[in-house]
């Protein structure tokens, strides 16, 4: 899916933009600050329904305005024939945000989730590997429900039925047949969670060594491996023999609201192991290899967003990256950095003149 025009209203930084891209590489450069970020966190709204970096609403909402606007012109790569895709958000200060697909509002957000595949590389992942497990939950689940709806469905019915079983240990007033009844549809949607969750890893797995080898010049070898405690024994059976402890606890301390990734380097957890300039190359293998399992299961290819690219890695790494999203296996991507000389140079090296070049200031766009 190529973005032809964005246009923004009061979102963030961004007063007022309305602009062009083109169908290959888009760079946003200026200072620290300008609102480089903002212009890639208002296109994967368009994607997601939310902002990237984990705020409400009202926090995305400009410095005196009462709400923002977003909109998005998309077009298939070789349909250049055919109408243009139009997605919308707008949100007022303390009323529901409207999101529309070809002027139709969506009823519930997450049948817009897949529409416009989307993949983001910036600072934040760094919680991937030093974060709390629910980060890396949040990474499966979120590119899995890109691809199937299934998997999205699935995940909705198990936190609506886990919310209903803590709500029964906290008040302690559930009976033996309540208990097993609302443990028995969180088995139902855990074994389609755990099963699609250790096929996706399993895919994953090989392309983020493909990549990682690709980017730098390290022989390391990378992996990521799904942890769950589904692998051992069935939800329902691991709910019924944990329910006395839980009722003291007053949570569920087992299901796939539970599980983890271990991310390794030559088996050796990323975390202890890896220098700086290491784990930037494993997150961003990590998101290129999330953009090729896309694309191969979705039906139109992934927009790609490289936030503050050059942030830890040597001239030589981003160099291996450029020529990468520059061939043919990417589609249209889009880059923030705060050096227009440097990463300008670099680009006449790789693009071969396909790119467009953004200054940004103080919110606005040129």
């Amino acid at each position: 899916m190529i973005l032809e025009n964005l246009s923004i209203i009061g979102y963030r930084n961004i007063a007022q933009a309305n602009v062009d891209f083109c169908p290959k590489i888009n760079t946003f450069v200026g200072l620290n600050g300008v609102g480089k970020t903002s212009f890639l966190d208002a296109i994967y709204y368009l994607s997601f329904c939310k902002s990237s970096l984990g705020v409400a609403d009202s926090v995305l909402t400009g410095h005196g305005s009462e709400g923002f606007m977003l909109q998005g012109v998309y077009r298939e790569p070789s349909a250049d024939n055919t109408l243009p895709t139009i997605v919308s958000a707008g949100y007022q200060l303390n009323k529901r945000k409207h999101f529309s697909f070809n002027k139709k509002e969506y009823s519930r957000y997450s049948d817009h989730i897949g529409v416009i595949p989307l993949v983001i590389s910036s600072p934040y992942d760094l919680e991937l590997i030093s974060g709390v497990s629910a980060e890396r939950r949040r990474f499966m689940d979120m590119v899995i429900s890109q691809y199937d709806k299934e998997y999205l469905t699935q995940l909705i019915y198990y936190n609506r039925a886990l919310e209903q079983r803590n709500a029964l240990l906290k008040s302690q007033s559930g009976s033996q047949d309540l208990f097993c009844a609302v443990e028995c549809n969180m088995d139902s949607s855990a074994n389609i969670i755990f099963e699609k969750r250790r096929s996706f890893c399993e895919k994953l797995s090989p392309l983020f060594n493909e990549y990682y080898q690709a980017i730098g010049t390290d022989r390391e070898k990378v992996n990521i491996k799904y942890v769950s405690s589904l692998e051992t024994e069935p939800l329902q059976s691991l709910l019924e023999r944990n329910r006395q402890k839980d009722l003291i606890l007053g949570y569920s301390t087992a299901g796939v609201h539970r599980d983890d990734i271990d991310m390794t380097l030559d088996g050796f957890p990323i975390r202890k192991e890896a220098s700086q300039g290491q784990i930037k190359s494993y997150l961003t293998a990590l998101r290129f290899a999330q953009f090729k399992l896309l694309r191969s299961l979705c039906n139109t290819i992934p927009i790609l967003l490289l936030d503050d690219l050059f942030d830890k890695l040597d001239e030589n790494r981003v160099n291996n990256i450029l020529s990468l999203v520059a061939g043919d296996d990417f589609g249209q991507t889009f880059i923030t950095d705060a050096t227009p000389d440097r990463l300008g140079s670099m680009l006449e090296q790789h693009s071969n003149g396909t790119h467009k070049v953004f200054n940004v200031k103080n919110g606005a766009v040129q």
